[in-house]
């Protein structure tokens, strides 16, 4: 007989990421390239192997291929274990047929029997679009130590961030008393991360009275958790004081990246001790010529930097050639930007061609805005973006 697992963590990686435009036009918002080597759902993956959490269910949705192909079979994450590991969990058709998921609550829903399968006692939910380290472990001692049914990771936030998120309210034992979904007058400061750890049971019972229910939109946030609170069940607030940021539109993707170039606390990549594990291919070593500079950048395997490049990230594979500067810009994989062009305040997705003497991007204090570059995209010699612009096609004059 197998044993069960005490945890199980159900990650949503299903969603479009509408907000990234054209970085997620053909992959999934997790699957998004971060920090010059990693993917962002490398981050709750790590958190949970090094939260000593085995068994990982990934729901997909939107463009999953290429998230498909970059999981596998979890061997970097050391997820692929014979009972357990990381399992790939698209919406199917059932007996009673089949659906997209229709929220967050939904996703769990359709899922429960692969929570069933390992019976465990508590279900951990987590987002995939979220950059931050966290021990699970330790939130899970605090849901054990207060008997909750359930325990929702909190941030305090400013007033006006609170009126983009979901927005708790506490008593003076961090239990939850209520609970608004993006309030246009926030009563607290503490906003919900979209971390829940759920009692099993409790989890299953009520998202089996929400699917009956027709008038639901199916969701944790909207749905779920307000009708806990109403029903006097425990829920509780697990304050988390480290680095988090949920990356789901351009300027937080961008900043996000940005702030591992500076001394932010709880955002060392090279912590030994909490690792961010990911998918590597092999690459050649990064090369710099005899008149490449590179200043506070983060520079990938791969690389190949013969002009200048200032305060940006740079992934495996990008050329930056004679006389070309890129400056406060992330560039995703086997980008080439060619002899004399400029690249400033931008992002590129992978494999865009910048041709010589192009100029992409204004520089940030002008306050244009971020340009961005569809994958595979080619901007012609001598041709000008502008600040602020998302191109989606060949620009060639």
């Amino acid at each position: 007989m197998l044993r069960k697992k005490e945890t199980v963590a159900m990650l949503l990686a299903g969603g479009q990421g509408s907000r990234l435009y054209t970085l997620t036009k053909k992959v999934a918002k997790p699957a998004v390239y971060f920090g010059s080597k990693y993917r962002i759902i490398d981050f709750p993956l790590s958190n949970c192997v090094n939260s000593g959490i085995d068994t990982v269910g990934i729901l997909t949705q939107y463009m999953p291929l290429d998230l498909n192909d970059y999981i596998g079979t979890g061997q970097p994450w050391d997820l692929d274990r014979n009972y357990g590991g990381v399992h790939i969990l698209p919406p199917y058709q059932g007996s009673k047929g089949g659906d997209w998921y229709k929220g967050t609550a939904n996703a769990i829903y359709q899922n429960i029997r692969f929570i069933e399968r390992y019976d465990p006692e508590y279900v951990v939910i987590l987002s995939g679009d979220h950059i931050y380290k966290m021990d699970y472990d330790k939130m899970l001692d605090f849901h054990k130590a207060k008997n909750a049914d359930v325990t929702i990771a909190v941030l305090n936030v400013t007033y006006e961030e609170a009126k983009r998120f979901g927005i708790l309210s506490t008593d003076e034992n961090d239990r939850i008393t209520e609970f608004a979904e993006k309030p246009a007058e926030p009563k607290s400061t503490k906003a919900s991360m979209g971390i829940y750890i759920f009692n099993k049971d409790a989890l299953v019972k009520y998202l089996t009275e929400d699917e009956a229910d027709p008038e639901s939109s199916n969701d944790f946030g909207k749905n779920i958790i307000p009708k806990m609170i109403n029903d006097g069940c425990g829920l509780y607030a697990y304050p988390f004081k480290g680095y988090w940021k949920d990356v789901g539109t351009i300027d937080s993707l961008w900043e996000a990246n940005m702030d591992l170039l500076g001394d932010i606390p709880n955002l060392d990549l090279s912590d030994s001790d909490w690792k961010i594990r990911y998918r590597h291919e092999p690459q050649a070593p990064q090369y710099i010529g005899e008149n490449g500079k590179v200043l506070n950048s983060i520079i990938a395997e791969g690389c190949e930097i013969e002009g200048t490049v200032i305060n940006s990230v740079l992934f495996s594979g990008v050329q930056v050639k004679a006389g070309a500067i890129v400056k406060d810009s992330v560039i995703m994989p086997d980008t080439v930007i060619e002899e004399g062009a400029q690249v400033n305040y931008a992002m590129t997705d992978v494999k865009v061609d910048i041709k010589a003497g192009a100029k992409v991007g204004a520089p940030k204090d002008r306050g244009a805005g971020i340009a961005v570059i569809g994958a595979g995209i080619t901007i012609g010699a001598g041709v000008t973006v502008d600040g602020g612009v998302m191109v989606e096609e060949d620009k060639l004059s």
